[in-house]
């Protein structure tokens, strides 16, 4: 017990140690945020033990540095006087009053009996201020973006305007603009499909294929339309071009199993040369154990049939009538059955059970099932094909 305690001793010790040298290492590094928020966590867990004296001066040190780096940081953007800057302003702002905040709850603090003391600022005039020239900022940049015609530079200015969203709710008429940019940086995508196989596809599969109700897309920025509606500007085809079709003839492949066991078999007992039953010393008959060799022969037959469809997807520009994108797609489907049938029996060839695996009998229970047809071996390789596919449109960035 006491060498138990000795080891787990030991081995806080050593955890404590490094993780003090890791908060030392990243201060000397200039990582203080690192060394803040770890010398935080040490001393929420206990701040008035002993050994938390050196987190509370590394910590004290690391934020002075910090404080300093970012002060300093601030100064020299605010002389740039440029307005791409004031994110990154906001952003120190934000930085410097979360770490001030971080550390209140844990004062007082002390080490070696006396008071650890911060220089704490109140940053909620200049956060506002950053915030609302960074807000007046995005908010301008967006309106230019949303002169463009071109759709990335609507998306951007959606992306900017959700985001000023979210600092300075409902800033002017956002809302507005927001609905305005979500409309227009949406690209309208026509989907045809064209068989080039000289074979008949079913229906139905084709209907699966255009049904993108079903493919479950996340896409934002893209609607994928499988007739074409009136009044819409398309801006691209996705053209399903279906190759070749390939469905292997029915195939039955066969092989012999036999399977041999070592089992008890009823004891029988002790016999002479007479056929007279042997007794022991005791007088008690002896019993011999019969070990025999259980055999059992079987038939596995594998049911196979293969289906192969062998297409691309292309994307057509149609504003430049140029094709900016080309996928190739194989998709199969594996139509297999097993199971079993037993060996013809003879008089030489007595099947015995107790021979058969769990998995030998499983097969012997299973019947010989019907062949799919052709029509429906395409249609569940279409299933897979339909993965493929709903992974390309996934994949698809028309900017």
């Amino acid at each position: 017990m006491k060498r138990t305690l000795l080891i787990l001793f030991i081995t806080f010790n050593f955890i404590a140690c490094n993780t003090a040298k890791q908060v030392e290492k990243a201060i000397y590094s200039g990582d203080y945020d690192y060394a803040i928020n770890t010398a935080v966590e040490k001393l929420k867990a206990n701040k008035s033990e002993k050994r938390t004296t050196e987190y509370v001066y590394m910590l004290g040190d690391a934020f002075t540095k910090a404080e300093a780096r970012d002060l300093s940081k601030i100064d020299y953007l605010k002389k740039d006087n440029n307005p791409e800057t004031y994110q990154e302003i906001f952003d120190l702002y934000t930085t410097l009053n979360n770490r001030q905040e971080a550390i209140k709850p844990l004062l007082p603090l002390t080490a070696n009996g006396k008071k650890t003391t911060f220089n704490f600022i109140n940053y909620t005039d200049l956060i506002l201020e950053s915030k609302n020239n960074l807000s007046g900022y995005i908010y301008n940049s967006s309106v230019r973006l949303l002169e463009s015609k071109n759709k990335a530079d609507i998306r951007q200015a959606y992306d900017n305007l959700t985001y000023l969203n979210t600092i300075t709710p409902n800033y002017k008429n956002t809302y507005q603009l927001i609905a305005d940019a979500q409309k227009r940086g949406i690209d309208y995508i026509l989907v045809t499909i064209n068989n080039q196989t000289r074979q008949i596809i079913p229906q139905r599969l084709q209907n699966d294929l255009l049904n993108f109700n079903t493919y479950g897309l996340n896409k934002q920025w893209s609607i994928y339309h499988a007739n074409q509606v009136k009044n819409t500007a398309y801006d691209y085809t996705m053209q399903l071009n279906l190759k070749q079709i390939i469905v292997s003839p029915e195939r039955i492949n066969e092989r012999e199993i036999i399977r041999e066991k070592k089992i008890t078999d009823k004891s029988t007992y002790k016999k002479d040369r007479k056929g007279n039953p042997v007794k022991d010393s005791l007088g008690n008959y002896i019993k011999v154990t019969k070990i025999i060799n259980a055999r059992y022969r079987y038939i596995e037959s594998v049911q196979v049939k293969e289906a192969q469809i062998l297409a691309n997807v292309v994307y057509v520009d149609l504003k430049t009538n140029q094709i900016i994108d080309n996928f190739p797609i194989d998709s199969g489907f594996v139509f297999e059955n097993i199971y079993a049938t037993n060996y013809r029996k003879s008089k030489n060839n007595q099947n015995d059970e107790r021979a058969l695996t769990i998995d030998d009998r499983d097969l012997l229970n299973k019947r010989r099932m019907p062949f799919p047809t052709n029509e429906q071996m395409i249609y569940d390789t279409g299933e897979d094909l339909k993965l493929k596919l709903k992974d390309i449109i996934n994949d698809f960035n028309s900017y």
